[in-house]
């Protein structure tokens, strides 16, 4: 063949292939509908899209791992009570109870939300406000196992609560660390959003040390503690109690709140750290109670307007407002005016983190605080005191004495029979202000100035500052109501 001849069949093969690409093109193009399966259609690919079969997901964005890690041992908590669930004017009630179930204004008989297993035994974590006040808490495993859980204990002050069922070698989440988990990180929620079990969903931490003025204290002391990580992973009513974990599937958060205006998820959620949650869920177990250390202050965070007025060199840190006498701050030597920027070497920038550092901590341990005054800074060493101003440890009430009169818990078998979801119930009344005001032995407390009663230990709180006119609410074992008022 010579060389003419091998030019002309170059060609008409360039033009023979150009023909069929073009045909095949014309012929895919109206055949768009003509195909057996999705499956198939997909396959037919082109040289200008990605192949999809060699991409590799990154390690550290894989959920998969952590999802199987953690879903086993996040559970699904059913409350029921046996009486109507009274509303409140509690911004938390008003903004946020939707997260789990609106009791206070539909007021159903039942609500649900999450909890997470935190050892094998069927120890499981949750938020006061799922089971406050339940007659009963049943639990729901992600296996359909079905357990009835005992309160162990509560802690409205960081709405957290401690649950107990009968199990053994059960799946549980383990504990992370929230105090090294950083802002743009990713984070998984898994929990029961609408009664769909074992839902997860993905986020990223938006902030720490977040708070947004939800929690209340009912001894009306201020002692609420938020510090919570703020996430994106969508989140909505019966989330909460739920597990917020990070990609290694280890618990950095319960999650206990989300910013709405409807009730439902609108695009930020609030998770409560595992740093307070292992200290809070510890004492409970041990004592029945929680520890509460106090550096013994009341603060405000520093900003620039605070700077400013004050001639401070700082536009970051915790300013000191007042000393409270006998308090560990004022035995080491703190005064009005200090600015806290740091705890035993770790910097705190709000009042929040402060809140979070003291609260891992029990009456009589020491810390360093470290400190500006007249622009100097110095660091000196606290030791914390409960709110009795004392390193002793704080135990659980199996009774309560007050103006001569001795209160115990209501029993379970008062409760169903009187349709209350708890109380504190006089066994004894002596000469003093309980008597003057007429209560006889017997009455149970079941509202102080319209806050809930539900044992002893609220009872305690609630009276600790009581102050001038008191409402107290109540019944007998008979079922008479009363209502009685007392001057303090």
């Amino acid at each position: 063949m010579n060389k003419r001849q091998i030019y002309v069949a170059m060609l008409f093969s360039s033009l023979l292939s150009a023909m069929i690409a073009i045909g095949g093109y014309q012929l895919l193009n109206n055949q768009n509908d003509e195909f057996s399966s999705f499956e198939d259609r997909q396959n037919v690919r082109f040289s200008n899209f990605l192949d999809t079969t060699s991409v590799v997901v990154p390690e550290g964005l894989n959920f998969v791992y952590a999802a199987k890690a953690a879903t086993p041992g996040v559970v699904h908590i059913r409350s029921k009570y046996t009486s109507t669930p009274t509303a409140s004017n509690n911004q938390f009630d008003q903004y946020f109870r939707d997260f789990f179930g609106n009791r206070g204004q539909r007021a159903p008989s039942g609500a649900s939300g999450s909890g997470v297993i935190i050892a094998d035994n069927g120890y499981i974590v949750t938020n006061n406000h799922v089971v406050e006040n339940a007659s009963e808490v049943e639990v729901l495993m992600n296996d359909n196992r079905t357990f009835d859980a005992k309160v162990v204990g509560t802690d409205p002050t960081t709405d957290l609560a401690l649950l107990k069922i009968d199990g053994k070698n059960l799946p549980f989440v383990k504990f992370g660390s929230s105090e090294h988990i950083n802002v743009g990180e990713w984070v998984l929620a898994i929990g029961n959003p609408f009664e769909f079990r074992s839902t997860v969903t993905a986020g990223i931490v938006s902030a720490t040390g977040r708070n947004i003025n939800i929690l209340r204290d009912p001894s009306n002391r201020n002692l609420q503690i938020e510090s919570f990580i703020q996430t994106d992973a969508a989140v909505n009513p019966g989330n909460s109690g739920g597990a917020l974990v990070n990609l290694r599937g280890e618990l950095v958060g319960i999650n206990t709140a989300i910013a709405t205006h409807t009730g439902s998820y609108s695009g930020y959620s609030f998770a409560v750290p595992t740093t307070l949650v292992k200290k809070v869920m510890d004492d409970l177990k041990e004592f029945g109670v929680v520890q509460r250390a106090l550096l013994g202050v009341n603060i405000v965070d520093v900003n620039a307007a605070l700077a400013e007025a004050r001639g401070l060199n700082v536009l970051k840190g915790i300013s000191i407002e007042n000393v409270n006498p006998n308090s560990g701050a004022a035995d080491a030597g703190l005064e009005k005016g200090d600015v806290i920027i740091a705890v035993d070497g770790k910097g705190v920038d709000n009042v929040a983190k402060l809140q979070e550092k003291i609260a891992v901590k029990r009456p009589g341990d020491k810390v360093e605080v470290t400190y500006i005054r007249g622009g100097k800074e110095s660091t000196v060493k606290v030791t914390l005191k409960s709110t009795s101003d004392s390193i002793e440890v704080v135990e659980a009430r199996s009774s309560f004495s007050i103006e001569g009169s001795n209160f115990t818990d209501v029993s379970r078998e008062e409760m169903q029979n009187l349709k209350i979801d708890g109380g504190a119930k006089a066994t004894e009344v002596n000469d003093g202000k309980w008597k003057e005001a007429g209560v006889r032995a017997g009455f149970i407390i079941t509202n102080i100035d319209k806050t809930t009663i539900r044992n002893i230990q609220d009872l305690a709180r609630v009276m600790a500052n009581k102050r001038g006119g008191t409402l107290i609410e109540g019944v007998y074992p008979d079922g008479t109501e009363a209502f009685y008022g007392i001057g303090w």
